[in-house]
Order: structure tokens, then C-alpha cells, then sequence
């Protein structure tokens, strides 16, 4: 495929215009490439992943015991407009909500990201009003949903059940809430229900122009016609890695450690770019023993995918899970021949991608002592994005919060090196590495999860199994997320 065929205006890869107040302030031209930094930044506790309404002037962050509506139409001083705790779902409360989806006036907030709770399923909201959220509906699945996505009145839900671990749809358009067909990995290829159900676990969901694209983490990122909802097809499929070869991988190297990896994946506005993200951890096993990065696919044609390029994930000296210096990839967003993603404490990036062989970086910032990014959105096209950060990463004091940043080239003024993590400090107290660090090359994991326990942990998850675990950490989440109730 042509490059032209991934941005149609070769110049709006470079041509980064600025912010209307962050050109206010700067005496250079767009193209001349300065010191980066947020414009802006509000607290939400519990944070994790965060969207952008159609209104492109509210964002929504799902905030663990609930959602949170921000008003980002200044994004100097991004404002919480109101905040939904405490959700309420067939007798119970809905806990572990850390994915929103949102489409027009209509707002999903679905949980527990973890299996374990007798609470499970997901809650409809009218966001016309966003300062004012007003539930519309429910449904209670019976298994917990890691992520979902939403398109018109189609709800698009990972069921990690274990055995099947199929995507299901749902129509939530209506007065009731109806279950529509469904696409399973196992009954497309019965090979992989004989590999760790976390190892084929369907992490996550994105929906364009009829097409679902599903990272099944090792068993790769999957393209689904869902044209009729209710008989998805399948389409073709992208991987790092093979069954043959999960079948010979054991242990935590099969669920943390590259190859596979297959957490988020989105395509361009063309739908002709898909980017895969991978993340990952050193595990002490063969290489690549690393962080997982980002990559980049042509699917101009959807039956044929082929590999295009990749973004490397930033380094640090303990790449272990357990050590909570995480520099892997997270969610991203690919707009107008940009892309704009996270690296939790590697901060956050923004990459010309209009050449997918030759991925340029255009602007990054980072504070691995008070942030960990979980996502990147575009706010307004050639302006601004968000960012959240999370409190959830494992050994750290990080505090949830919603940042704003300019769409513009740039270099942060001295940041934080990731090869010296005494430095990450927040209030005098160290955050990052472990007991067990280790070099850049490897590391070792934790037989534990963050819950404590011995039992596999969601592929993806975050400490916030860790942080909510507790009736006490749960019921400290709740308070801080309803001072402004």
C-alpha cells in the first residue's frame, strides 16, 4: 500500500498546529519545535481508562468505584462536572470500573475488571446533560468485563468465561437490553482451548465501519465482519506468535512476557492502519524478555494484513510486574496520521505515523514519580489531547488524574531519567524499583498477583486488583471519589 494511502494530505503528519491558548503564549510558529509540558490537570481518584464525547468539550473517566464527567473545553483547567459512584446493579454495588465507552448521549460503565465479584455486568447512562448522568438501564452479565465498546445502539463485550472467552454483542437501544450473537476464538480454532484460558484471554474491543478488532493476547488481534451482530464472521488475524509455540511456553512467561501480548488495538479514521499494542514485562525468560511496544499493520485489505513497523517501548532498570516501574504499552488513539499513546510511568507520546515503515516521535513528556498513564484521547483534532493517570500501579503513591496536553512538537525540559528511579519521588518518599531489580535485560516476576494470591491474574490488570482488594482500600476510594457529592 501507498503511504497516501494512510494520510491523505502528506503534510498533516508534520503540520502540528497549536493550541489557540498555547499559541497565545509562544512566541514561535507551530512547526518549530519547543518545550513540551500540560496545559492542564484535575484529580480523579480511582482513575484508569478515559474517552472523549462527541461534544469533543467532555471526556469521561472510569474511576474505579464509579465514572467521572470533565469538562476539558479549557484545557488549562480541565473540571469535574459530576461524579457517579457507587453504581447500583441487580441488589449489589458495581465494583472494579475501570472502562467506560461512550457514543452520542449514551454512556456504558461496565465491571468488575476481575473475576470474583458477585456484582457483574453493565450500566447505561443519558449523558445529554453531562453534568447530570442518569441511569437508563442495566444488565447483569454474570462475569466480570475487563473492557467494552460501544457503536450506535450495539454494545460490544469481551465474556471471559474461561472456557469460550467469546465477544458478545448486545442491543441497548431499546427498553430492554437484548443479547445479539456472538464470535468465539476456541470455536473458530478448537486448537486453543487447550492453552490457559489468561493466555487467550479477549482483553479488549474496538469497533469501525462494521469491523471489530479483537486482541486475544497470545492467540493475536483478530478482525471480525460484524456487519450482521447477529452472526459476526471472521475476517483474518495478526500475531506475534503461534500455537505451536504457546503450547511449548509454561508458566508466567506465557501471560506477561513477550511474544503475544496482544492488550489494545485500534485503527485509523482510513480503517486501513491498524496499531496493536503489546503489553508486557521482563520475566526472566528467552527474548524479547522486555516491555511490549506498539505495532503498526496495513489492512487495506482486511483478509490480508501486513506488518508494517513498530514503536519501541521505553527502557528502564527493573522491567519486572512486580516492580511497578512500568514503561510497557498501554491504550492509545490514531488520529489524522498521528498517533497518541501511553507508556503508564513512561509518560505519554505523539508519533507521525503517515509513514507506518518509519514511525517518527514528535513530542513526549513524563513524571514517573506522579504519573502512570493509562490512555491517550484526542480531544479536538490538531489542538489538543488527554491523558489519565493511575493510581493502580503496584509500589508506587500515585495520584488519579486527568491531564490535558497540546498537540504540538516538543521536548520535555528536564525529564525524569528512567534509568535512575531515585529519583521518582513523590513527598520526599521513593517510588519504582524492588527488592529484586534488575538490568535492563530481564527480570523476574512475581508468583503472586496483586491480590495476594497464587491463582492467575487477569493478563493487563493493573494493581488496582490490590488497591480495591481490601474492604478498607475499597471503602477509602469511595470517600475520596464522593467529596464533591
Amino acid at each position: 500500500m501507498e503511504r497516501r494511502a494512510f494520510l491523505r494530505a502528506s503534510s498533516v503528519g508534520l503540520a502540528l498546529s497549536l493550541p489557540t491558548a498555547a499559541a497565545a503564549s509562544r512566541s514561535s510558529g507551530a512547526a518549530v519545535q519547543g518545550v513540551y509540558e500540560p496545559l492542564g490537570q484535575v484529580p480523579v481518584t480511582g482513575a484508569a481508562e478515559a474517552v472523549v464525547g462527541d461534544d469533543g468539550e467532555t471526556a469521561y473517566v472510569a474511576a474505579t468505584t464509579g465514572f467521572a464527567s470533565v469538562d476539558v473545553s479549557d484545557p488549562a483547567e480541565p473540571t469535574v462536572l459530576a461524579e457517579e459512584r457507587d453504581i447500583e446493579l441487580s441488589g449489589g454495588i458495581l465494583s472494579e470500573v475501570l472502562d467506560v465507552t461512550v457514543d452520542g448521549d449514551r454512556l456504558v460503565a461496565a465491571g468488575p475488571a476481575n473475576p470474583g465479584f458477585s456484582t457483574t455486568g453493565f450500566c447505561c447512562y443519558d449523558v445529554s446533560d453531562p453534568a447530570n448522568p442518569v441511569s437508563t438501564g442495566a444488565h447483569d452479565t454474570g462475569y466480570h468485563i475487563h473492557n467494552c465498546y460501544l457503536e450506535d445502539d450495539l454494545l460490544f463485550v469481551p465474556a471471559n468465561t474461561g472456557d469460550q472467552n467469546p465477544l458478545v454483542i448486545f442491543d441497548v437501544g431499546g427498553d430492554e437490553i437484548t443479547q445479539l450473537g456472538y464470535w468465539s476464538l476456541v470455536e473458530h480454532e478448537p486448537g486453543w482451548r487447550d492453552i490457559n484460558w489468561l493466555a487467550r484471554y479477549l482483553h479488549d474491543v474496538y469497533v469501525q465501519d462494521e469491523t471489530a478488532y479483537l486482541p486475544y493476547w497470545n492467540a493475536g488481534t483478530y478482525l471480525i465482519d460484524v456487519s450482521d451482530p447477529n452472526d459476526p464472521g471472521y475476517v483474518s488475524h495478526v500475531s506475534d506468535t503461534t500455537l505451536a509455540e504457546q503450547r511449548e511456553i509454561g508458566g508466567q512467561e506465557a501471560v506477561y512476557g513477550l511474544p503475544g501480548n496482544d492488550h489494545y488495538a485500534a485503527v485509523d479514521d482510513t480503517g486501513e492502519l491498524l496499531a496493536v499494542g503489546r503489553e508486557a514485562w521482563a520475566t526472566g525468560g528467552e527474548e524479547p524478555d522486555r516491555p511490549g511496544g506498539i505495532d503498526l499493520y496495513d489492512v487495506s485489505d482486511p483478509e490480508r494484513p501486513e506488518h508494517r513497523g513498530s514503536i519501541d517501548p521505553p527502557r528502564t532498570t527493573d522491567e519486572s510486574r512486580s516492580g511497578g516501574m512500568w514503561t510497557t504499552s498501554h491504550n492509545f488513539e490514531l488520529r489524522n496520521g498521528q498517533l497518541y499513546s501511553s507508556w503508564y510511568r513512561a509518560g505519554v507520546q505523539i508519533h507521525d505515523i503517515s509513514d507506518p515503515t518509519a514511525p517518527e516521535r514528535l513530542a513526549w513528556w513524563r513524571d514517573p514519580g506522579t504519573t502512570g498513564f493509562w490512555t491517550a484521547r484526542v480531544v479536538k483534532p490538531g489542538e489538543t489531547f488527554l491523558a489519565s493517570s493511575t493510581e493502580a500501579i503496584p509500589n508506587t503513591s500515585i495520584e488519579g488524574a486527568l491531564y490535558t496536553f497540546p498537540i504540538e512538537p516538543g521536548e520535555q525540559a528536564d525529564p525524569p531519567s528512567l534509568q535512575d528511579p531515585a529519583d521518582w519521588e513523590i513527598n520526599g518518599n521513593e517510588t519504582g524499583g524492588s527488592d529484586g531489580a534488575n538490568g535492563s535485560e530481564g527480570g523476574t516476576e512475581s508468583s503472586e498477583n496483586e491480590t495476594g494470591n497464587t491463582d492467575d491474574s487477569i493478563p493487563g490488570f493493573t494493581g488496582v486488583a490490590g488497591l480495591i482488594g481490601s474492604g478498607v482500600a475499597l471503602e477509602r476510594l469511595r470517600r475520596r471519589g464522593n467529596v464533591q457529592d
